[in-house]
């Protein structure tokens, strides 16, 4: 049964997300997100390669055979990493710089070829588009978050470097949220990547919890105004 618009959205955001459920993409995640702008730097590129190669597998689903299927899904998200990359050196090419190989290493990424054989290749091209569109925005959200996080855990500051993605007038974005701040290395680092990332998952298991508990107790909630039924009648 095809899925709903409704249940694609869901999916992409919070159900089904890709970094928070399906642990898909961690590579860069926790590589990439010291700061907020490298963590939107790399989310677009990932959203845009998802919903280009969403979209192109879906129009050639039922022409690739089944023997060179997985080969064409690469090929084309390949060719997507490639317009990403040409984009971000135009337009970017210092943010471009400091991402380095996360950006071409896109193509090995597990939620866009999970994606494209799981979704679109079994489903018009609107649904998928949306699929990768979500997909994409679910794992860019939890990418912005953690980068927050680190920054003002790391270096006590927030939106630093904008101006690499935004243009020097996004020079005078960044806020100084601690003053005399001397950076928490850790929140930087690798292993400060990690806490961060079962922060959210626990956070994200908790409010599924909760969720849960809500929607169990509205079911068991007795109904009021019960009648009365009156028996008679002799029993032999």
């Amino acid at each position: 049964m095809a899925k709903s618009y409704q249940e694609i959205v869901r999916d992409g955001l919070w159900k089904n997300n890709p970094a928070l459920v399906q642990l898909l993409g961690l590579c860069p995640l926790l590589a990439v997100t010291g700061t907020v702008v490298n963590a939107i730097g790399l989310g677009l590129a990932t959203t845009l390669v998802l919903t280009g190669s969403n979209a192109a597998v879906s129009m050639i689903r039922n022409y690739v055979p089944e023997s060179v299927r997985l080969p064409a899904f690469v090929m084309i998200i390949a060719s997507f990493v490639t317009c990403a990359e040409l984009l971000m050196q135009a337009f970017a090419y210092e943010l471009y710089e400091i991402l380095g190989i996360f950006i071409p290493l896109i193509v090995t990424n597990c939620a866009i070829l999970g994606r494209a054989d799981a979704f679109a290749s079994k489903n018009p091209i609107l649904p998928s588009m949306l699929d990768g569109f979500m997909m994409g925005l679910g794992f860019s959200l939890v990418l912005i978050v953690l980068g927050g996080m680190r920054e003002i855990i790391g270096q006590g500051s927030l939106f630093s470097g904008m101006d690499l993605l935004f243009g020097e007038s996004a020079r005078s974005w960044k806020l100084e949220l601690f003053a005399d701040y001397s950076d928490f290395l850790f929140a930087v680092l690798p292993p400060g990547a990690f806490v961060g990332m079962g922060l959210l998952i626990a956070l994200k298991n908790v409010i599924d919890k909760r969720m849960k508990e809500a929607a169990a107790a509205k079911l068991e909630k007795p109904v009021s105004g019960g009648k009365r039924v009156r028996v008679t009648g002799k029993i032999s």
